[in-house]
């Protein structure tokens, strides 16, 4: 039985649904990204690097003679030879906003520059540089755009090609698993740290896996590179307020 508004088909309804989303949604981000940043749509670069810190739009524009956009806006941007940077905040639901919101320009890559806490005691050192190969779910901010069970995965090609930078200046860096959080004060958590142990992950924070499950949702390549801000697993390692 079919009405004559919609065939009762079941991939019908849902697919004209999807599209009527769709085209909803590209009118709300063209609106947004330009509202959140205070730059114009026309001035993003092809390329992203999504900071968590202010100072770094600061010293990319400084570095390239480019003014800062957004000062009195939630996010800060800066464009030169075709890379945007962009701080969006901290914590994952920031994360997932400033991808949805760079829909409106379709870049060819997203690059998250972010801090983490190392969780390998002796192994690690603050200072050190984490490429992440997948990221632990256990934000709940993923959960809005993929199911639970797919896996937190960056652009293979795109991390090969930060490796390979990382080699050409003759630094070195750490792989592994980093688990992403939404709680900020856990260190005080010791059955949560034995869950970090148990899951054998080399980092933590509360951006990655947001960051590559809503890129992925949204067609985006996106990848990370962290640099160990601190060593929380033990007391003299969690970060004071030097």
């Amino acid at each position: 039985m079919e009405s004559n508004d919609f065939p009762l088909h079941p991939q019908y309804v849902p697919d004209e649904i999807h599209e009527l989303e769709k085209a909803a949604k590209a009118r709300i981000v063209k609106d947004w990204l330009p509202r959140y940043t205070g730059m114009p749509l026309e001035k993003f670069g092809e390329y992203i690097l999504l900071v968590n810190f202010g100072g770094y739009v600061k010293t990319f524009a400084d570095q390239n003679d480019v003014p800062v956009y957004g000062s009195d806006r939630p996010m800060q941007a800066a464009t030169a030879d075709n890379i945007t940077i962009i701080n969006f905040g901290i914590g994952s639901p920031n994360a997932g906003l400033v991808i949805d919101l760079l829909e409106a320009v379709q870049p060819k890559s997203v690059l998250f520059l972010g801090k983490c806490g190392g969780l390998k005691t002796g192994k690690n050192h603050v200072g050190d540089l984490i490429l992440p190969i997948a990221a632990v779910r256990g934000e709940g901010t993923s959960d809005d755009y993929l199911p639970p069970a797919l896996p937190a995965l960056p652009a293979f090609a795109l991390q090969k090609a930060i490796s390979t930078t990382i080699r050409d200046y003759e630094r070195d860096y750490w792989t592994g698993v980093v688990y992403t959080t939404n709680k900020r004060v856990w260190e005080h958590r010791e059955d949560f740290k034995q869950r970090l142990r148990d899951l054998r992950c080399i980092a933590i924070d509360m951006e990655t896996a947001t960051i590559f499950v809503a890129a992925f949702k949204n067609r985006m390549p996106a990848g990370a590179l962290l640099l160990v801000s601190d060593m929380p697993m033990t007391t003299e390692g969690i970060k004071t307020e030097a």
